[in-house]
């Protein structure tokens, strides 16, 4: 059986056997809870609750700060503490709205619906963006304007992105396997915007269980078909998936929209399911806590603002000596130097490592073997890239593509000479597109 793939790609060692047998469990938070305003691409979100205010949960406790932006809930009820800077998962300071939490978890009033159908396209919009929902998957793009294109009847697939194809990660999985109506229930509600558009839940090869599951869940839904992909990284990259499914291509200066397309990842659409249908914002996460650092290895269902370290030390604590802590996963996470700060929106796991594989490669000059080559998704020479970004050559950075580099961190996995090829690549992308916004 030929299963559907990209060009490219890589195949490292994925770490999931760890986890991915590990039910999801529930675990409530003990100490406050931090909110960042800052949890999706776009303007910051702006507090609307003061230092004394006592919150519920599901009350909103930031709203939007433009149109490119997404609101933020408390996901327990107890006191407002602070409005302040905090350091988040990447090691910024950014604005924050602390809670202590009173463990009694009351609530507001979830605004149900009974059926889809009564509801129309606007108030699915409407109802997305009142719940905070933001792809999930790590972009945090607020998916309200996602869903709204210029042209709505010119989208012929939504894609739900089960790949999952970071290795150690294996909270899209425990979803599908234990809550697969929730991923069908929001594939729904995402069609009913796209009358055109037919609907695919994408799936690799290496969860045979998960694809058997959603296809039986789904075979008597005449909109919705489920795709098996190739095991192989990044699988789940928004344009590799794309040109898997599809066949379709699209660069850098394209949105998924210009080629018809819509992408949403198996946590985002869970959440547009009980967002539209039950009014529920995004105030909670499922986040995988593992890797060879960690005593007991599990899937976690966690309130949103809840400290990293809680969620270490609910899976058993460290074991032995760890090197590294990732949030994330190994190709494209952050490595942190500090695990005392809160789940946000886009939070798929923590990986905790007792050996730091990168800090100890010796960097040595290249040898032109062509592997990068071979495994960029995007067609590009990176080694050549990464020499222009070393020397600041920023013209012919960008001539010869660098802008379409998706950081995947392929090209860096696969060099035998140990370069940093990823890291140089993205801080010119970085440079360029700062140089792009300094007034001429």
């Amino acid at each position: 059986m030929a299963f559907l793939t990209f060009k490219g790609g890589v195949h490292p060692y994925d770490g999931k056997e760890l986890s991915k047998d590990k039910p999801i469990t529930d675990y409530l938070p003990k100490q406050e809870l931090v909110y960042p305003l800052s949890q999706h691409i776009g303007a910051p979100a702006k507090a609307i609750v003061a230092k004394g205010d006592h919150v519920l949960a599901g009350q909103k406790i930031a709203e939007t700060g433009g149109f490119v932006s997404s609101p933020i809930h408390a996901s327990v009820s107890g006191t407002v503490t602070a409005v302040g800077k905090v350091r988040n998962n990447m090691g910024n300071m950014v604005d924050a709205v602390t809670v202590e939490n009173d463990g009694k978890y009351e609530s507001i009033e979830m605004q149900k619906v009974d059926s889809l159908d009564a509801l129309s396209k606007e108030e699915i919009i409407k109802r997305i963006q009142d719940g905070g929902v933001v792809g999930m998957g790590g972009a945090g793009f607020p998916t309200h304007v996602k869903l709204s294109p210029k042209e709505p009847d010119k989208i012929e697939y939504v894609l739900v992105n089960g790949a999952e194809c970071e290795p150690y990660l294996t909270s899209d999985y425990r979803r599908m396997m234990e809550q697969p109506e929730l991923v069908v229930g929001g594939l729904k509600c995402i069609l009913k915007l796209f009358d055109n558009a037919k609907g695919c839940i994408c799936i690799e090869d290496n969860k045979p269980d998960c694809v058997a599951k959603m296809t039986e869940i789904v075979k008597d839904e005449p909109r919705i078909e489920v795709k098996t992909l190739k095991t192989k990284y990044p699988q789940g990259a928004e344009r590799c998936l794309i040109n898997a499914v599809t066949e379709r291509e699209l660069n850098s200066s394209m949105l998924p929209a210009d080629v018809g397309c819509v992408v949403d990842n198996v946590d985002t659409v869970c959440a547009i399911c009980r967002a539209v249908m039950e009014g529920r914002p995004v105030i909670e996460k499922i986040v995988t806590v593992t890797g060879d650092g960690i005593a007991n290895p599990q899937n976690f269902r966690v309130k949103t603002g809840t400290s990293f370290a809680e969620l270490i030390e609910a899976a058993g604590g460290f074991k032995g000596s760890v090197e590294k802590v990732i949030s994330g996963g190994p190709m494209m996470g952050f490595a942190m130097f500090d695990y005392h700060v809160p789940i946000v929106k886009t939070s798929s796991a923590i990986l905790c490592l007792t050996k730091d594989v990168v800090a100890a490669n010796e960097e040595s000059a290249c040898i032109n073997c062509g592997r990068c080559v071979s495994g960029c998704p995007a067609r590009l020479v990176p080694s050549r890239l990464a020499t222009y970004a070393e020397e600041g050559q920023e013209e012919l950075f960008v001539k010869f593509n660098g802008m379409e580099c998706v950081e995947c961190g392929c090209c860096s996995f696969v060099c035998p000479a140990k370069r940093p090829l990823t890291q140089s690549v993205r801080s010119m992308r970085k440079m360029v597109l700062a140089n792009r916004k300094k007034p001429k």
